[in-house]
């Protein structure tokens, strides 16, 4: 786990070390062991390292045989050994037995289709200096990250925004399309960011840069296909198999593992696959306020599949005072307040292992969130007429909001592509309208939240409506919420996390259970919990999913509410957002005539955003965890071509 930069100059000029140094510096948490930079030509290469796999060898960036093919990568490949051996055996060379050399050799073998060929979690750039160009790959799913951006003078590539931001000329703004999308998700969608001009390379595209231009390419798509003849043993028995395999290998590395753990079924199951290879070290969070934690459930979890257990407890003073800093470390807002305390876990997991599997991605590939039940909830209209669902609707909408039924009316005729935006669903476009401080529909930045929608569900036309769900969320929520605030909240510990149900053999077999066998027996995910039966107590087998619940309901009223009121008249929106507004839909939730916890949260997590990156408040400095041992930190290299 690292970070990278890449830097092409536009004007055919050299780098300056400097100017690579400085945006490599500011990522110093996601690799406190070494860095090193490669200058040739116009172009540079920055690395920060994470040592994980050869840490004695594999420092970065690495080169080919005849050194005219340079590297640097994050992640981990974990087919590389299969990889590794077949280009030695038809002539490579090694001089590391690190897996992004690996990627190197197979570039030089495949070229361009080199990433088709990965199967694990990356971001790399490969400088050929034979063909002048820089190329570079994002993963299938998106669990690493990669940033782009192009100013008058250069084109940079960096793990996180924070490298970018360093590059002279570029100016801070805020994208305002992307905020009202933000207003819709509680994140950004791809491939924006929240700051203009900034875009993510988005999951599964690989880049060209050269001639002065940057050229994104789809190297592979998700793709469900259901097998309907096969019956629900065979897919109980497939996924037990596959996801041992998968967790088997995100095993590989040098250093110590343990694994996250929280009261549900996907974490207590790696924990418990983890277990049957090697001895686990869990690790929990809970808040302080009774009904939002989930430790004696883990706690008791952890005593029957026999790991070694560590929990902290967190209370509001302590999310508070850490907020901002771990808003500096996630780029963009994401209104996600699990986020923090994933962040607290991660803190505390550092003091005792470099890596650690969490059980991300079980939800979105084997149908496990509870909103995929409605299709069936709402079947009853399905066979109407679209004029019959559509005069039920407007007439629910016009019923008093204490009308029992009323949202399941108004759900129900709509399609599952009217309704569904994902997971998260914060202001409708009517509350955007009173949350702005203009008619949005009517601004030129204005762009509908079905254009991010509406073409996902047009390659996923031919599937049911689970299994649209499970698309939409797989290109939206997954990348844009889930991965985002693991690799961030995880990173700032410099903390490696591997994610074992995102993985490419455990999707291709998850994508052929057929729906019947998904949403079944009066629950979510029924393969996947059949599946784990043996690895799980038999509380936690049909327990709902939580998480790690926080009260920001419970603080909004309380301990938080002085604070927000300081953040919304001190931050300088009133561009952008109705602060009065704002402070209506506080008094209301504080008062309990209406819960807009997540809503309030949404806009106060974005004004402490533009504070930290906008208005330039808040300083921080490069920080490294103190639970990371910078004895372990290698010698700098720098090769200049």
């Amino acid at each position: 786990m690292c970070g990278i930069v890449s830097l092409y100059n536009k004007r055919q000029k050299p780098v300056q070390q400097e100017a690579i140094s400085a945006m490599t510096g500011v990522i110093l948490h996601r690799g406190p062991d070494d860095d090193g930079f490669h200058l040739e030509d116009n172009i540079a290469l920055g690395f920060r390292r994470l040592s994980i796999i050869d840490v004695e060898g594999g420092h970065q960036p690495l080169f080919n045989e005849t050194r005219d093919i340079w590297i640097i990568g994050n992640g981990e490949v974990y087919n590389y050994k299969e990889l590794q051996q077949w280009l030695k055996d038809i002539g490579h060379v090694f001089h590391t037995d690190s897996d992004i050399e690996t990627i190197l050799h197979l570039y030089e073998e495949v070229g361009t289709d080199a990433p088709k060929h990965l199967r694990g979690m990356f971001g790399f750039t490969i400088y050929d200096s034979r063909k002048k160009r820089l190329f570079g790959a994002r993963d299938h799913f998106g669990i690493k990250p990669l940033y782009y951006v192009e100013t008058n003078d250069s084109i940079g590539v960096a793990s996180e925004i924070k490298s970018l931001l360093e590059l002279p000329g570029f100016n801070r703004e805020v994208n305002p399309t992307a905020f009202y999308h933000y207003l819709t998700f509680q994140y950004v969608p791809d491939p924006d960011t929240m700051f203009a001009g900034i875009y993510r390379i988005p999951p599964a595209h690989s880049f060209v840069i050269e001639n002065d231009q940057i050229k994104l390419e789809r190297y592979w798509d998700v793709e469900f296909k259901p097998d309907e003849s096969k019956p629900f043993s065979y897919f109980v028995e497939g996924t037990r198999s596959v996801m041992l395999e998968s967790v088997d290998k995100h095993r590989i590395s040098e250093v110590s593992r343990g694994a996250f753990l929280s009261s549900g079924v996907d974490s207590s199951s790696i924990v418990g696959m983890l277990r049957t290879f090697e001895p686990v070290k869990s690790f929990s969070v809970g808040s302080d306020i009774p009904g939002y934690s989930e430790l004696d459930y883990a706690k008791r979890t952890a005593a029957y599949l026999g790991s070694e257990h560590f929990e902290r407890v967190i209370n509001a003073k302590q999310y508070m005072d850490e907020l901002p800093r771990l808003i500096w470390h996630q780029d963009e807002p994401v209104a996600d307040p699990s986020a923090i305390l994933l962040y607290f876990v991660a803190q505390m997991a550092s003091e005792h292992v470099t890596v650690v599997l969490s059980g991300e991605g079980a939800d979105e590939f084997f149908g496990g969130y509870n909103i995929y039940r409605e299709p069936h909830s709402l079947k009853m209209f399905s066979g109407m007429p679209g004029w019959m669902r559509h005069s039920i609707g407007y007439m629910a909408e016009r019923l008093p909001d204490q009308v029992k039924g009323k949202n399941f009316l108004i759900r129900g005729s709509k399609t599952v592509e009217q309704r569904f935006f994902g997971n998260a669903l914060i202001f409708s476009e009517e509350m955007k309208k009173r949350v702005v401080m203009e008619d949005i529909t009517r601004s030129e930045s204005y762009v509908s939240p079905f254009t991010i929608t509406e073409e996902i569900y047009k390659r996923a036309s031919e599937y049911d409506d689970v299994t649209k769900m499970q698309y939409l969320d797989i290109h939206t929520w997954l990348r844009g919420n889930i991965l985002m605030k693991a690799d961030k909240m995880t990173m700032a510990n410099s903390l490696e996390l591997r994610v074992p149900f995102i993985d490419l053999k455990v999707f291709e077999f998850a994508a052929t259970i057929p729906t019947k066998y998904k949403i079944a027996n009066g629950t979510t995910k029924h393969v996947l919990r059949e599946a784990m039966k043996d690895f799980l107590p038999p509380e936690i087998q049909t327990r709902k999913k939580l998480g790690f619940p926080v009260p920001t309901r419970h603080w909004l009223k309380n301990e938080f509410y002085k604070w927000a009121k300081e953040i919304i008249f001190e931050s300088k929106v009133d561009n952008l957002i109705n602060k009065a507004y704002v402070l209506y839909l506080l008094d209301e939730h504080r008062e309990g005539n209406a819960d807009y916890s997540r809503k309030i949260w949404t806009i106060l997590v974005f004004m402490l955003w533009h504070q930290i990156f906008i208005e330039q408040k808040h300083n921080f400095e490069p920080f490294v965890s103190p639970n990371v041992d910078l004895r372990r930190k290698k010698n700098s290299l720098l090769h200049i071509g």
